[in-house]
């Protein structure tokens, strides 16, 4: 089942990277450099895709490395 990534703020300090609809982080790094290497493997091995947020969890960034439905044109 492919799941996509999100990269968020942890509560408890650090970044964590969490799946789609899951209620616990998958895994908790101490900075979002290390959240988004982990999250994005994890993305690109499952064809997903990879959200990451800024502090506010507002959405910074998507990185999709699966089928993409509307792939660039030119």
């Amino acid at each position: 089942m492919r799941k996509n990534q999100h990269v968020t703020p942890h509560t408890g300090g650090g970044f964590q990277v969490k799946g789609a609809g899951n209620t616990r982080a998958t895994k908790v790094f101490n900075t979002q450099r290390e959240a988004i290497a982990y999250g994005r493997e994890i993305a690109k091995n499952q064809q997903s895709e990879l959200v990451i947020h800024n502090l506010k969890g507002r959405i910074r960034e998507k990185n999709s490395y699966g089928n993409d439905p509307y792939p660039p044109r030119g």
